[in-house]
């Protein structure tokens, strides 16, 4: 089953449906590895790029981070816009956008481009060097994403994440799109390699700070745990 990742998919996507659905993402935390590789950063100007219900922009934005959100679908910036307003004064105010990251553009750059498990229309790597484009000099970009594990079925291999972002979305920290049947691979299309990011990002540009591959447990149905198999790329735009 091939997965176009468009504005229409997501907005049925975020569409409460009854018994499940992405309401239950407005509560995840932030994306452990941002608090990680974001640590030691200035705070800045910050692009979340796929922000979904907006736990990594709020977590910036409370950090002193100046952030513009984007994702593709009104819904999810709904959600991530009321999470922020009940989390309080986030000293510079989140700038929500919706837009498809495929053919926006922000007229800057930004000290910070980060995304975490977004699926955009477009190939990830195309992806990851458009929103490269958009990182200033001395800037940061931060990778997040699903590791492809090929299986014979030909799509990458992932346990169903559950209620810890039990439906696909297109940004945070949930569970990429499954491939139909019993919902337990990621399609190809929502998969990369952390060698074909690395060979994206060109030497002369960019110095790699961070690249991994993880394997982490999470909460999942019955009360069992869930492995994500993660992939975490930090780089510094070159001067």
């Amino acid at each position: 089953m091939t997965h176009r990742f468009d504005q229409d998919y997501w907005q049925r996507h975020w569409q409460p449906t009854a018994g499940h659905g992405p309401g239950s993402m407005a509560g995840n935390p932030p994306n452990p590895y941002l608090a990680r590789e974001a640590a030691g950063l200035a705070p800045g100007t910050a692009l979340d790029a796929g922000c979904g219900a907006g736990a990594e922009a709020i977590w910036l934005a409370t950090r002193g981070w100046q952030v513009t959100a984007v994702d593709i679908a009104a819904e999810a910036l709904t959600r991530a816009a009321d999470r922020a307003s009940a989390a309080g004064p986030t000293g510079t105010p989140i700038r929500w956008v919706e837009a498809d990251l495929t053919g926006w553009e922000p007229g800057v750059r930004f000290d910070l481009v980060t995304t975490h498990y977004a699926h955009p229309a477009m190939p990830h790597l195309a992806f990851y060097r458009r929103i490269g484009g958009w990182v200033a000099a001395g800037g940061t970009l931060l990778i997040v994403g699903h590791g492809h594990t090929p299986h014979p079925g030909g799509h990458g291999q992932a346990p169903h994440s559950g209620g810890h972002g039990q439906a696909p979305h297109s940004g945070g920290h949930g569970q990429a799109p499954h491939s139909g049947g019993h919902g337990h691979h990621h399609p190809a299309e929502a998969t990369v390699t952390l060698t074909d990011i690395i060979a994206g990002l060109d030497v002369a540009e960019w110095e790699i700070r961070t690249a991994e591959e993880h394997h982490r447990g999470i909460p999942g149905p019955g009360g069992r745990t869930a492995t994500l198999h993660d992939v975490v790329v930090r780089a510094t735009r070159r001067p």
